[in-house]
């Protein structure tokens, strides 16, 4: 059928729009949901990993959920979580603000400080890990008292480590999110402050930290639910010690399920970190109000 102007109709851009999102949709569901709906599935059986597979209805969440160490790790995990966004955003707003700057030592800058993120977590792991050696790290060769510490042979110091390691990678991430959020506050906004006589440290608290709400909330949510996946960094810097003074409940996973053989257990962790990880995001989301959406440019 035809229009009145003789040339065929057009199709509306919306009608297509569902179509574009299928393949997107399809590796979301062929590499998220099908696996997510086994591993919810394999923790009502009785598996070691190698030998067939034997249900055994609640038996794997009893086994979990009585397990003393299960609060342990969520207390490990939290607190990771926790200190390490406590050191990653504040670094990171003002790190990203410094380099949304225009000179272009900035641009060089921010270059450099996306290096860590380029590297992997193994590696890192095994270079600070060496650099802390006190016997011949970086402490002994310098003969530094104070870098010749046990640092990984403590608790606390430990527990620090794994947070600075954290915090020296993600912090680039996280500061180029920030930067592209300050980008797109409106010039204007600073040159009616600077009219006002408004300070460089009243523009950041009167305006950039309230134009970057939506920001803070984009970075804050892969800050947290990306803290609870942290496993290869810290089982290659500290395999969950001193004692059990750094295992994460990736962690203890990992080590229910490839070490010690319980594959029914580690899936009913594995759905407990999804489901926390799950409520951690609806909550921040719910933290930034309604709005969230309409701002969805900042920290794009």
């Amino acid at each position: 059928m035809s229009s009145p102007t003789g040339h065929p109709p057009r199709r509306r851009p919306h009608s297509i729009l569902p179509w574009l999102a299928t393949p997107a949709l399809v590796v979301f569901v062929g590499f998220a949901v099908v696996p997510l709906v086994g591993v919810f599935a394999l923790s009502f059986t009785t598996w070691d990993g190698i030998g067939a597979v034997h249900r055994s209805g609640l038996t794997s969440w009893r086994a979990v959920l009585t397990d003393p160490g299960l609060p342990h790790a969520l207390r490990v995990t939290f607190m990771v979580m926790a200190v390490s966004w406590a050191v990653q955003t504040p670094l990171s707003i003002l790190l990203g603000t410094f380099l949304a700057g225009r000179q272009r030592y900035r641009a060089v800058l921010g270059v450099v400080y996306f290096v860590p993120l380029m590297l992997s977590s193994a590696a890192i792991a095994i270079a600070y890990k060496a650099l802390l050696d006190p016997n011949f790290g970086l402490g002994a060769g310098l003969k530094l008292p104070l870098l010749s510490q046990d640092w990984l042979g403590r608790p606390c110091l430990a527990f620090g480590v794994v947070v600075f390691v954290v915090s020296w990678q993600f912090v680039p991430f996280h500061s180029l999110i920030y930067q592209g959020g300050v980008q797109q506050i409106p010039q204007s906004l600073y040159e009616a402050a600077q009219l006002d006589g408004a300070g460089r440290i009243r523009q950041f608290f009167g305006i950039t930290l309230p134009q970057l709400r939506y920001t803070i909330i984009t970075s804050s949510t892969l800050m947290v639910v990306g803290s609870l996946t942290f496993f290869d960094l810290i089982f290659v810097l500290t395999e969950g010690g001193p004692g059990d003074a750094t295992r994460v409940l990736a962690l203890d996973m990992y080590k229910r399920g490839f070490q010690a053989g319980l594959m029914g257990p580690a899936s009913a962790i594995a759905v407990i970190l999804v489901l926390v990880g799950l409520a951690l995001a609806l909550l921040l989301r719910r933290l930034g109000g309604r709005d969230a959406g309409a701002s969805q440019l900042e920290g794009a």
